[in-house]
């Protein structure tokens, strides 16, 4: 699996507002995008792929849209790679790793499990100015 996300040929950009519609339009972009990529929508990466992306834009909507008016995704893959970004402008970073291990960790934790279990990594990247976020998925394909 490439681990240099500079590396990767397929990239795409999605900015919405952090409305509940942005986890269907989000989804949806995703499955448009492997396909015209030529990844296969069957792949057994790609149904968790979208559910955790899913999650991750619901947290955003749940959590951050009072401080962060738009959510954007970022999508990139490559022949064995595919990763991406939820990025809001909210300053909170949650513990990732600590989910997995937190019974209470709902949907965050459901993205670690699935993430983990597909020999996957995840990583919160903060803005550099300290008012925002990434989180980022990167699955072997």
């Amino acid at each position: 699996m490439s681990t240099r996300l500079e590396a990767l040929p397929h990239r795409h950009v999605l900015t919405l507002p952090t409305l509940p519609s942005a986890v269907r339009l989000s989804r949806e972009t995703a499955e448009r995008a492997l396909a015209e990529w030529g990844i296969n929508l069957r792949h057994p990466a790609i149904g968790p792929a979208l559910l955790i992306l899913g999650e991750l834009v619901t947290n955003t909507i749940r959590h951050a849209a009072t401080v962060s008016p738009q959510v954007t995704v970022i999508y990139a893959a490559g022949k064995d790679c595919l990763a991406f970004a939820v990025h809001d402008r909210h300053p909170y970073q949650p513990p990732l790793y600590g989910a997995v291990t937190d019974a209470g960790g709902g949907g965050l934790a459901t993205v670690m499990e699935l993430t983990l279990g597909l020999g996957g990594t995840a990583v919160v990247r903060g803005d550099a100015d300290g008012k925002g976020k990434s989180i980022w998925i990167t699955l072997p394909l």
